[in-house]
Order: structure tokens, then C-alpha cells, then sequence
């Protein structure tokens, strides 16, 4: 391997496609998106038929909690070893993958696919690894997802991971080269999806790849970016897919129980593949998403808030500004000199407590109009947080350790990542 990449976590995989295979039959949306939308689900089940597809590859988390779900994973696993044994699958060996998707806004979002060194990853709260998670990570969602993977000869990614270049210096360049590059692939996704192009990296674009990524590990970028001088740099900050990552880093975890540690470094199971994207793209969007209160007395929730944060008061000022909605109302908080880099940390620490001592339900909203709505309803309330900057993601990420669970969202459900590449794991 190019020791270059050593320096940065990342690197080119021998990366599987289909050989010969309707495309748009072949790549499916991400598994944990349109959970309550079964129609979704049966509309690819009709658009596949018999053909070779990565619906076959993977579990939609719909059938997570199935009766029926050991049947589902075996089937799964055989469908993997049937299209090995048949030559599904071709192999680009040490290769990297540059992407332009075109998403239901009509923007090119840009990508790099590779796969990344799971020693480098860590999901721990204040971690210092090269790859850290954005968000809290669930423990009790990991099992469930090990059980998919353990036996599985081969992985398929829908983990995105992002890079704050704001100089664009690793993926933008192979944007005005792709004229020249080889094309792997090029193919509208189905149910919507929008559009997919690739492209197999040269060993010069890979090289410069290299090089770009240890740059933005250098202290002097780090300190003009963040203002932090002398600390482990973060390079990779998971978007999407944490729950996917953290089950790949159990399973490599699980193998090195078994393996003598003179072997760690040849396990498949060492690597995940993924796809990296600057958090610069103009494509990426971050999107809030805001906080509904049911079966809670908005008055007092309100009066409480305010003496969680002794200082804070009615109206909009200098500090954490937080707009709320309910039956007698609308107004503001602001709660000045925070803690925490963001509103929605100030603002959660507060409710995981009141709700715990005073009962009350609390649910996730996307949109202005729908939080309002629903926080106007007597017995409610509905907080709305401002949207996280982007250049806020990675700052927050080292000075706090993660985000709060449910701080952003990333693109509409069509529009995120469909299975396409694969990589054997065993």
C-alpha cells in the first residue's frame, strides 16, 4: 500500500462491481432509509425481479426486528457466496472511485470511494482518532446489525464520511480530469434516485490523493482552520452510516479476539469501504431538525429551562437563541454564554433531564411548519434550533468530543447513498 495513505486512514480497495448487470436493477437506496414506507420497499422488489441486484445483499431495516430475520440474514449470506460463485462481480484492485450524483435538487454532489483503516475509527465521546463519529452512538443498535454482517463474504457501504477542505484540494481536482479518467459506471438509480457516474482513479490522481489528505492533517492547517494548535487531527468525520461503521469496527474487534496479532494487519475485516466527501460540496446540505414535546405542561418545561440556565431569558439576545411554539404561543429563549458550541447541545442536556424527572414524550421533526403545528396543540410544545453552519461540524466535533443525537440532516431520503461497490470481507 502507498505508505502516504498509512499517514491519512484511507485507501484504495480492491473494489467489486457487477460484471455484466442492468445497473439501475442493481443499485438499491441506503438500508435504513424509508423504514415506514413498505410501498417503497415493494416498488424495488418489482423493479428487481429475478435480475442480479444489492437488494438480494442487504437487510432493509424494516425486517430488522422481523420474526423472520435469521432467514433473512442466511439468505442474504448464500445470495453473497451465489454471486461470487458465478462470477458476478468483477474486481478493480487497488483502486479508488471518484463519483458526481446527481440528486433530486438537480445539484452534482462529488465522492471519492475507498475504504478506511478501522483502527483509525473511533466512536468514543472525545476520541483523537483520524475518524471519529459525529454523533452519539447507540450501543443497543450495534448487535442487532453484527448479526447481518458476521458471516457476510462481502460488505456494501452506504457510510459517508466528510473532510473540511475548504481549499478543495482532494476530490474538486478530479472533477475537471474526469474527461480523462476511466468511467466504471454511468446509469440512472431507480425510484428517483437521481443519477450516478464513476470513475477508476489513475495511480498519479491517486498519489495526489494521498498527498491532499495529509496535508489537512498538517498542525498549521489545523490551527488557521480551528484555532487549536498541538491536537490530534480529525480528519474524517463520519455523515452517514455511523451505526454501519461502528458494526464493521465490532465484527474487526470480534476477529482479532480469534486471530493472533501478527495477523491483524492482513484481516479483510480490518477495512470498511466508504465514501468521502468534502463538507465544502456545494450539493451538501445541512438541514435542523427540531424538537416536539408531548404530554408536558409548556409553561412550566419553560419556567424550568430557564432556571437550567440561571441567566437565561424571554426574547432573542447574545448567546444560544431557541424558538419555541405552543397552545399560548410563540416566542424565544436565549440562553446566554453557553457551554457548548451549539443550541441543540444547550438545548437537549436540558430536556434529557426534565424529561427523565418529569415524564413527556419527545419526537424529531423536520420543517418549520410541522413543528409549529404540532407544538401548537395543547399538552405540547415545539422547540426550533437554528440550522448548524457546516463550517460548525468539525470545530464542534473537537471541542465537544460529538454532536448532540438528531443535530443535523443530510439531504432528502432519495438522495442518499446506493449500494453499488463491494468488497470482500472474508
Amino acid at each position: 500500500m502507498n505508505e502516504k495513505f498509512a499517514k491519512t486512514g484511507f485507501y484504495p480497495a480492491d473494489i467489486l462491481l457487477p460484471r455484466d448487470a442492468d445497473m439501475t436493477k442493481w443499485a438499491v437506496v441506503a438500508c435504513d432509509q424509508f423504514t415506514s414506507q413498505p410501498e417503497y420497499w415493494q416498488a424495488v422488489e418489482d423493479t428487481v425481479g429475478a435480475e442480479p441486484s444489492t437488494l438480494r445483499l442487504i437487510l432493509p431495516e424494516s425486517k430488522l426486528n422481523d420474526p423472520n430475520v435469521d432467514e433473512h440474514i442466511a439468505n442474504i449470506n448464500a445470495s453473497m457466496n451465489e454471486y461470487m460463485d458465478k462470477g458476478i462481480f468483477k474486481t478493480l484492485p487497488g483502486s479508488l472511485i471518484y463519483i458526481e450524483r446527481s440528486q433530486s435538487d438537480g445539484r452534482i454532489r462529488h465522492g471519492l470511494v475507498g475504504m478506511v483503516d478501522l483502527d483509525q475509527y473511533d466512536f468514543t465521546p472525545g476520541s483523537g482518532a483520524l475518524i471519529r463519529a459525529t454523533e452519539g452512538t447507540v450501543l443497543e443498535r450495534i448487535p442487532p446489525r453484527v448479526r447481518v454482517r458476521q458471516d457476510a463474504p462481502v460488505e456494501l457501504p452506504h457510510v459517508m464520511l466528510l473532510i473540511d477542505d475548504p481549499a478543495r484540494t482532494v476530490v474538486e481536482p478530479l472533477t475537471a480530469a474526469a474527461e480523462g479518467m476511466e468511467m466504471v459506471y454511468d446509469f440512472e438509480l431507480q425510484q428517483g434516485g437521481g443519477h450516478l457516474k464513476g470513475w477508476k482513479l489513475s495511480d498519479a490522481q491517486m498519489d495526489a490523493v494521498a498527498d491532499a489528505l495529509v496535508g489537512l492533517c498538517a498542525d498549521e492547517v489545523i490551527a488557521e482552520k480551528y484555532g487549536m494548535s498541538g491536537v490530534a487531527p480529525l480528519l474524517f468525520a463520519v455523515g452517514d452510516g455511523n451505526h454501519s461503521l461502528a458494526t464493521a469496527k465490532r465484527c474487526y474487534e470480534n476477529q482479532k479476539k480469534v486471530t493472533p496479532e501478527s495477523e491483524w494487519a492482513a484481516l479483510p475485516s480490518r477495512y470498511a469501504l466508504v465514501e468521502v466527501v468534502n463538507n465544502h460540496d456545494d450539493a451538501l446540505q445541512f438541514e435542523p431538525i427540531h424538537r416536539v414535546l408531548f404530554d408536558v405542561d409548556a409553561v412550566a418545561l419553560l419556567d424550568a429551562l430557564k432556571a437550567y440556565y440561571p441567566g437565561a431569558y424571554e426574547g432573542k439576545g447574545e448567546g444560544h437563541v431557541i424558538a419555541y411554539t405552543h397552545s399560548g404561543g410563540t416566542g424565544h429563549i436565549t440562553v446566554p454564554q453557553p457551554k457548548v458550541q451549539l443550541a441543540v447541545g444547550t438545548l437537549q442536556a436540558f430536556l434529557d433531564e426534565y424529561l427523565k424527572a418529569n415524564g413527556g414524550e419527545v419526537d424529531y421533526i423536520h420543517g418549520d411548519d410541522v413543528t409549529d403545528e404540532l407544538g401548537a396543540k395543547p399538552g405540547n410544545i415545539g422547540f426550533k434550533l437554528p440550522a448548524m453552519g457546516k463550517e460548525q461540524l468539525f470545530k464542534t466535533v473537537m471541542a465537544d468530543g460529538v454532536l448532540p443525537r438528531k443535530t443535523f440532516s443530510m439531504g432528502h431520503a432519495q438522495d442518499k447513498r446506493y449500494y453499488v461497490e463491494a468488497r470482500k470481507i472474508r
